[in-house]
């Protein structure tokens, strides 16, 4: 991929192996393979969307790895800063399956895997600043000490530059040494962003507000611009200011026959509120458009299996 980039994320990818049927991981006979990854998903939402997306990680060059880079590639995601290391592995996960609607289970393994690996180093300046926007997540943050000081020095590269930055919290508690640490560091990372996208709860946790509107303000009295409190199923509370518009409001969410697979939802509405802003839409037009493609990402079996085309976002309009 040649020319300045839209938005670049870094993060880990690893494999999906989704269990063929209800019940126990243990009791699974077989498993469909995927990607996962809460930066990848984003990415190839947005490279779906028509936008110049690059992603920086590391991966091993075993199977899992291959097949990785093979498809964020075929995503027509930029992969020039994923560096392939034959001496790290790469971290998979198992995920089942649910019939009731709820969160399934996941089994993570991943400590230690290539991409916990990554730091400061790993940081290209003149290849991250060639993008307009940088999104990240509290998962890459939370994965090892070196890729905490990684997303720390991107967030302040970006902003020293000028340019936009979107923050998903996305609490992994497992991950970290305490709920202390987890609440310190996402708050520090969040308040560097432009853009904060958590869910209630994550929300509720981080800033001992209630409400979805006390959420939004704390961020927005430190310096954060736009605030989107996802929801759920009843759609997200938006409240900010970007380009002179000082707007809040609710934007309900879209109806869904039947839920399937509720992880990679707030991916998907991070896709949709990143490409809207980027395309220069309204804030409550992005907020709609996150909550279509959130919607969609739950009614179907992977991370981003429900995440649309251009094509498909043109013909609804949402």
């Amino acid at each position: 991929m040649s020319g300045a980039l839209d938005v670049v994320t870094f993060g880990e990818a690893m494999l999906l192996l989704v269990a063929d049927r209800p019940g126990p991981i243990e009791d699974a006979e077989a498993f469909y393979k995927r990607t996962a990854g809460a930066e990848t998903n984003v990415a190839i939402g947005l490279a779906r969307l028509g936008l110049k997306v690059g992603w920086a990680s590391r991966l091993g060059t075993d199977s899992m790895g291959r097949y990785l880079l093979a498809a964020l590639q075929r995503e027509g995601v930029d992969c020039s800063h994923v560096v392939c290391d034959a001496n790290q592995r790469t971290g998979f996960q198992f995920k089942g399956r649910v019939t009731d609607g709820g969160d399934p289970p996941v089994e993570y393994h991943r400590k230690g895997s290539a991409a916990s690996r990554m730091g400061v180093d790993d940081i290209d300046q003149a290849w991250l600043q060639s993008a307009r926007h940088l999104h990240a997540t509290g998962v890459f943050a939370a994965i090892s000490g070196t890729s905490l000081q990684a997303a720390c020095k991107t967030l302040d590269l970006m902003r020293a530059a000028g340019r936009s930055v979107s923050f998903d919290p996305n609490l992994r508690p497992t991950l970290w040494s305490s709920e202390e640490s987890m609440r310190h560091w996402i708050n520090h990372l969040a308040v560097r962003a432009d853009w904060v996208l958590p869910g209630l709860e994550e929300g509720r946790f981080l800033t001992g507000e209630e409400s979805p509107e006390g959420i939004a303000r704390y961020y927005l009295q430190r310096g954060v611009q736009l605030v989107v409190v996802k929801l759920g199923s009843d759609g997200a509370y938006f409240e900010g200011r970007l380009r002179g518009e000082e707007t809040s409001g609710h934007v309900p969410g879209f109806p869904v026959a039947e839920v399937i697979d509720t992880v990679g939802a707030g991916d998907g509405f991070a896709v949709g509120v990143i490409s809207a802003l980027l395309e220069g839409l309204g804030i409550r037009e992005a907020v709609r458009r996150g909550a279509w493609i959130g919607a969609r990402a739950i009614q179907v079996l992977g991370d981003t299996e429900g995440l649309p085309t251009r094509a498909e976002l043109d013909e609804v309009n949402p």
